[in-house]
């Protein structure tokens, strides 16, 4: 059994920053890919940041500049750092982690308003 554990969301103003952590535990076998993923209000759930283990990373073109994904493979977690954040950033983050299926975290709300 996997689980991935998120942490870090919250209410945030415009411009402000947050920064996000996802730790997997259980049955760890090599995790390959981790990744951020967010839906919006009334939104498609949609990439926003992945890494591989050798620290190779890919972002959706709007994010790119603001966010930044990170990863720690001895502590099997991955994080991202969220910058100048903007109303339209408001969604609910998943943490995504692949090794021989993909596992989800339950998500962590991040709400940008004044």
């Amino acid at each position: 059994q996997v689980q991935l554990v998120e942490s870090g969301g919250g209410l945030v103003q415009p411009g402000g920053s947050l920064r996000l952590s996802c730790a997997a535990h259980g049955s760890i076998l090599n995790i390959g890919v981790m990744g951020w993923y967010r839906q919006g209000p009334g939104q498609q759930r949609e990439l926003v940041a992945v890494i591989d283990s050798g620290g190779n990373t890919n972002y959706a073109d709007s994010l790119k500049g603001r966010f930044t994904i990170s990863r720690d493979n001895a502590k099997n977690t991955v994080y991202l750092q969220m910058n100048s954040l903007k109303p339209e950033d408001t969604a609910v983050y998943y943490c995504n982690a692949y090794m021989y299926r993909p596992f989800w975290g339950q998500g962590t709300q991040v709400t940008v308003s004044s």
